[in-house]
């Protein structure tokens, strides 16, 4: 067994042990999910005030260290959690190149180009957008790239820019999905995709496989965003996993706490508590115990208060809403409803990169099994981006 699928199985061991503290949808229960069997664990949540609360949400190892004692695996999680830092070659690129490509986006793709070797061989794009990440590795590994992507202005866009800067890249339109696209991945090639969303950079890597291509190297990102209602595992370890994860479990990954303004933790609390509101008064009205999800509100509305709020919710769900309603009342309990879901995040995120090593481990043990060499670790800090995991696989 690999070192890597050695750490997938210890990974999945606790991970099933302990889903009882992030395998679920906070917005479902009215008070904290363990409330009957650990009683004395949601009184010492709910004793977290809120400073401490943003303390713990921006420093992990408080975080880790102040859970310990209620749920014991979370230090040895973290420390499975952990990946090296991966080295490379530093680059110096022509003036103005970074032209039209945004700061942010500009540093994470020379921090990507910066650790892939150099193989000497041509490059496939995937999903490449106008081909920021194409143009670099046109100009530092003097390489032709066939850059696929699905919309078509991009691809001309695209093209244009490569022709104005000199470059040896050849855009394609084309769905990553359809089995056409398939024709673009050959043998002797070097195929990339950063930050290619759920499906796409899997149905990159199954046909990289499928195709015996020499090296993929992809950064995944939104795994939520996948066709099928379940995720669908890869390696042979994950397919014998009692985990089954939903759309929702696999967002947990992406809830990365930043630290936001002022305005926009009060905007947020504003929304939430006046969905959770109006989710308990929902309750009381139809005579039920399951959560109603609403759509995306307009910021606007908030502004106009908790009442405007619920009877544009009612009317988005077909509900018609009693006269006499306190909504002052169930905007109180929706705030207080705002605290404890806000705590249970809090045992969530204890979870979040645990969760995302093992759905890239999934990845790398696929690429194992399929008689490729696979080197995993980051490929920039986590300020430039949390989804920062470089899968690199080089045929056997």
């Amino acid at each position: 067994m690999s070192c890597y699928a050695n750490t997938f199985q210890q990974l999945d061991t606790l991970l099933t042990a302990n889903r009882q503290y992030w395998q679920f949808v906070p917005f479902a229960d009215k008070g904290f999910a363990w409330e009957e069997q650990h009683p004395e664990f949601c009184d010492w949540l709910a004793s977290i005030d809120d400073q401490t609360l943003v303390h713990l949400n921006q420093d992990q190892q408080a975080l880790i260290d102040a859970f310990t004692p209620w749920i014991p695996d979370v230090a040895l999680l973290a420390k499975l959690a952990e990946t090296s830092r991966l080295t490379g070659s530093e680059y110096v690129y022509p003036r103005n190149f970074d032209a039209g490509i945004p700061g942010r986006k500009w540093q994470q793709i020379t921090a990507f180009n910066q650790v892939l070797p150099r193989l000497g061989v041509p490059w496939l794009e995937w999903c490449a957008g106008k081909g920021f990440l194409g143009r670099v590795l046109s100009v530092t590994h003097q390489q032709p790239v066939t850059s696929l992507e699905w919309q078509q202005q991009l691809c001309v866009d695209g093209e244009a820019a490569a022709k104005q800067l000199g470059l040896d890249i050849h855009f394609v339109q084309g769905d990553a999905f359809d089995v056409s696209s398939q024709q673009y991945i050959q043998p002797k090639q070097h195929a990339v995709a950063l930050h290619a969303c759920g499906d796409l950079h899997v149905s990159l890597i199954k046909q990289v496989v499928a195709k015996k291509g020499q090296a993929v190297s992809v950064s995944p990102c939104c795994y939520h965003l996948i066709r099928d209602k379940q995720y669908q595992p890869l390696s042979s370890g994950a397919k014998a996993s009692k985990l089954q994860l939903s759309k929702h479990d696999l967002r947990l990954p992406l809830q990365e706490t930043v630290t936001a303004g002022n305005r926009v933790k009060q905007l947020r609390f504003v929304e939430v508590s006046f969905r959770l509101g109006f989710d308990l008064l929902q309750r009381e009205v139809n005579q039920t115990n399951d959560y109603l999800p609403i759509p995306n509100v307009q910021k606007a509305l908030l502004g106009e208060g908790f009442e405007a709020f619920c009877l544009w919710a009612a009317e988005q769900k077909g509900m018609t809403l009693p006269d006499d309603i306190n909504f002052d009342y169930w905007q109180q309990l929706g705030e207080k409803r705002f605290a404890i879901t806000e705590r249970m995040e809090l045992v969530r995120q204890l979870f979040r990169r645990p969760l995302e090593l093992w759905l890239v481990l999934d990845r790398v043990c696929f690429l194992e099994e399929s008689n490729y060499k696979v080197t995993l670790g980051t490929f920039c800090e986590k300020q430039m981006t949390p989804r920062n995991l470089l899968i690199h696989a080089e045929r056997m």
